[in-house]
């Protein structure tokens, strides 16, 4: 009769590699499939505002890797939802509760940034916006690199799971 030896050191391997490479594997490939897309929206967006507030955030839970593509809280976050939905038509105030009790034209002399004055002009107590045509580019990112960026993390799975084992690396090489 055929003897083996070695099995229960196979189950332990087998058992844990699932762990091992959501732990090493997976992460990076997330981050590689991400980066693709951070890339791809900085390329899209008109505003260098935006471009610097773009990041990628990665989060693991057992067996779920997932990665968020957003711009970071603050003006940018607002640029960049007036770039990618648009605005529609809006009038412009000072709102009374920041006048303490002035004229629109004496909060404007006192303002340094001037809420109602456009080219060194008093232009009124309101302005009519025309609105902003959207310029979206988050979403057409995914559209358009989505496939580039599930091929690039499929390339960081084959360079790090070869017949030898597990390359343990959770950064792709070329990141910063």
């Amino acid at each position: 009769m055929a003897t083996s030896r070695g099995g229960a050191a196979v189950r332990r391997y087998i058992e844990q590699l699932p762990a091992e490479l959501e732990r090493t594997v997976l992460r990076g490939a997330a981050r590689a499939g991400g980066k693709v897309l951070v890339d791809g929206a900085k390329e899209r967006s008109i505003s260098s505002d935006v471009d610097d507030a773009i990041v990628m955030k990665r989060r693991s839970e057992p067996g779920r890797i997932t990665v968020t593509i957003t711009v970071e809280k603050g003006w940018a976050r607002s640029v960049a939802n007036w770039l990618e939905y648009g605005t529609d038509p809006h009038f412009i105030a000072v709102d009374d509760s920041q006048r303490a009790g002035m004229s629109v034209g004496r909060v404007n002399k006192m303002t340094k940034d001037g809420s109602l004055v456009i080219g060194g002009q008093f232009v009124g107590s309101t302005v009519h916006h025309p609105g902003a045509r959207p310029h979206p580019f988050l979403r057409p990112t995914l559209d358009i690199d989505g496939s580039k960026a599930v091929a690039e993390a499929q390339n960081f799975i084959n360079a790090h799971v070869t017949r030898s084992g597990i390359i343990a690396s959770a950064e792709p090489e070329d990141d910063a």
